[in-house]
């Protein structure tokens, strides 16, 4: 993604003579390109959605943006738009409240899920029947899949960096896209540095003046640095604020959505900036207006400073801001905190994070859960909300890419509380087959049953449903499907197969027309070779060639395996001298024959020849170890070693041995 030239000049000074140079490097540029964390010339933006659920039903509702509404759960609120806002109301107003304050308030019940139904919906009468209704929050996870989806197509596929935050909220790494501009409006950048060296410094960027359009641009620490020259960093966030301000108008044009937006070096600040000018606003922090952007911020605002640890440093310090906080030095912040966390709150209080954004962020479990007012008596019951509890579940898992077989649950556990107990049961998810919501329902009967049989499970005052164990699904195994040809294929293959046989088998025919051959049935057998009646006869006849698959479509059932049978003369010494000009075209050579062969299975069923008759041969020596007469002195350690043995056996004649068997000669 880029924006028009009109605020750049064509090219940077790249090597000119006399003139200031970057305190940014080219290592530093090169950084960038690969989106180092530590790069000072990184690029994060943070996009929030302005009361998303609020706008979600404004927009499915067709109502004007000027009207006030709030999102309605039970008799609570869980979002109100701006337009409400002014007359006062915020979420600690039920829904009474509220009404007095704006009598011309619209409130939009959530989406709920009824017990026996196998849907969600939106019923008027939800509020009023909390026993029978589960809250749903897919009509909002659904607009949200569609806005983070429409947030990727602005950025070609390899310069995506996009962490889904949370239902309305995303991060965007912006470091290589800023990266691919500024080397399309600086054209020198590109060329290698000065005697090769990384760590020379850039030439300062020649722009006169850069035009910030309607952003929120805090000002700069000290108010004389806005009368000098702007330097790369500058550069690049004022690139990064550009393609957010696209970004949020595709979102508003395409969707009807607005949001606000904030970039600057990292998440912690880009985060910080998006909810600094709301709603349908962008904040731009370059890294000279740091200090000044968090010195009026209370640090409990900062992520993971706003619980107990906040509450410590405050009681420690005596102070809840940044401003007040800054003049404490890091081994006083190490002594009362720990090496760890003194470290990194004295570096987060400064700006400092390096946080990275993850594409992906993975989902360990998810949960469905009702508590019961009144509580539920009986398995019907009970069987109705687990069915509800499979949906839900299951509309997630969907966002989570289980259609797809990106990624699947391997354990579902239910927790069923009666009184003060609290009895939980898990069951494995089949791994093997489809996952859809009757094979998570089925498993939930099944661990439910497991509970019921215990006995005084009832009245229930709350179930929940989770599923957990996340795995990323096995893609592009064939099964042996993949690897056979069905129907006219397979016999189109089968002819064409017997074709070339028929046609090697004659020119061999041509080449030695005094040899003998006899036909045996198809199968394994023509691996191996039987013994003839008699050692003489079978010295008088050479050994059989393989024969050729039967032409008969039944025998094959219509089904053939991708390879086709090649015959092969039986005599190794004439196929040698027959072949010897043509391996030396062959990509495969048999190194026994010298047989030359185009095709790697033609070659492979050779070798299995080789093998077949060297079984034969073995089996036409065995008889005449079988029948030689055991010298005397194995016939005497064999009685020896026998004697013990024999004692407790029935006399009788000594143990026929099989035909093809040989006894073992010791000693």
């Amino acid at each position: 993604m880029s924006s028009p030239r009109r605020y750049f000049r064509e090219s940077s000074p790249a090597g000119a003579p006399g003139l200031k140079r970057s305190r940014f490097t080219y290592r530093n540029l090169s950084q960038l390109a690969s989106s180092f964390t530590s790069c000072p010339l990184r690029v994060i933006a943070h996009i929030d959605l302005d009361c998303f659920y609020a706008q979600v039903e404004m927009i499915r509702l067709g109502i004007p943006e000027d009207k006030p509404l709030a999102v309605q759960q039970w008799q609570g609120l869980i979002a109100i738009n701006y337009p409400a806002r002014i007359h006062g109301i915020g979420r600690h107003c039920n829904v009474t409240e509220a009404k007095k304050l704006c009598p011309d308030l619209i409130c939009q019940h959530v989406a709920t899920w009824k017990e026996g139904e196998a849907k969600w919906a939106y019923h008027p009468d939800a509020a009023a029947n909390m026993a029978t209704h589960k809250v749903s929050l897919d009509p909002y996870r659904l607009e949200s899949r569609e806005i983070l989806s429409l947030i990727k197509d602005q950025f070609p596929t390899h310069l995506q960096k996009v962490e889904k935050a949370s239902i309305d909220e995303v991060f965007l790494d912006l470091s290589a896209n800023v990266h691919a501009v500024m080397l399309e409006r600086f054209p020198k950048l590109a060329d290698p540095p000065p005697y090769d060296d990384p760590t020379e410094n850039l030439p300062m960027p020649q722009v006169p003046t850069l035009d910030w359009k309607a952003d929120a641009l805090v000002d700069l620490d000290n108010e004389d640095a806005e009368k000098e020259d702007p330097d790369w960093d500058d550069v690049a966030i004022l690139i990064g604020s550009e393609i957010v301000r696209d970004v949020r108008a595709a979102i508003r044009d395409k969707l009807g959505y607005t949001c606000s937006g904030g970039v600057a070096n990292n998440k912690m600040l880009s985060k910080l900036g998006s909810a600094h000018k709301k709603p349908n606003q962008q904040t731009v922090i370059r890294n000279r207006a740091i200090q000044h952007f968090l010195s009026d911020f209370k640090f409990t605002k900062i992520r993971n400073l706003g619980g107990k640890l906040g509450e410590q440093i405050t009681q420690t310090f005596e102070t809840d801001t940044i401003e007040g906080l800054l003049p404490v030095p890091i081994e006083q912040l190490k002594l009362k905190l720990g090496d760890d966390t003194g470290t990194w709150v004295y570096n987060t209080i400064r700006g400092v994070d390096s946080s990275e954004v993850n594409p992906r962020t993975q989902i360990k479990s998810m949960l469905s859960a009702k508590s019961f007012r009144p509580d539920i008596n009986n398995s019907e019951q009970a069987m109705k909300w687990l069915r509800i509890f499979a949906g839900d579940i299951f509309s997630r898992l969907v966002e989570e890419g289980v259609l797809e077989n990106k990624r699947r649950p391997k354990t579902m556990n239910l927790h069923h509380r009666h009184g003060s107990q609290t009895r939980s049961r898990q069951a494995p998810i089949p791994q093997g087959r489809r996952l859809d919501e009757e094979v998570l329902f089925d498993i939930a009967k099944s661990l439910l049953g497991q509970i019921v049989q215990e006995g005084n499970v009832w009245p229930c005052s709350n179930l929940s449903l989770s599923v957990g164990g996340f795995e990323d699904g096995v893609t592009g195994n064939l099964g042996i499907g993949a690897f056979l040809v069905k129907g006219e294929e397979a016999k189109a293959l089968n002819h064409a197969g017997l074709k070339t046989s028929a046609a090697a088998k004659s020119d061999i025919s041509t080449a030695h027309p005094s040899e003998k051959r006899r036909r045996i049935d198809d199968g394994i057998q023509r691996f191996f070779m039987q013994r003839a009646k008699s050692q003489g006869d079978e010295s008088s006849h050479d050994p059989e060639s393989v024969p050729q698959q039967k032409q008969s479509g039944e025998a094959s059932g219509n089904m053939a395996l991708r390879t086709t049978p090649v015959p092969f003369n039986s005599d190794e010494t004439d196929l040698c001298q027959a072949n010897q000009q043509q391996a030396t075209s062959c990509t495969y050579v048999c190194s026994r024959c010298n047989s030359g062969f185009e095709d790697p299975e033609e070659y492979q069923s050779h070798q299995d020849w080789h093998f077949a008759k060297d079984l034969q041969d073995e089996e036409r020596v065995r008889p005449a170890f079988a029948n030689q007469q055991a010298t005397p002195a194995s016939t005497s350690r064999s009685t020896t070693q026998k004697g013990a043995a024999s004692s407790s056996k029935r006399p009788g004649r000594p143990k026929k041995v099989e035909r093809g068997q040989s006894k073992l000669r010791f000693g």
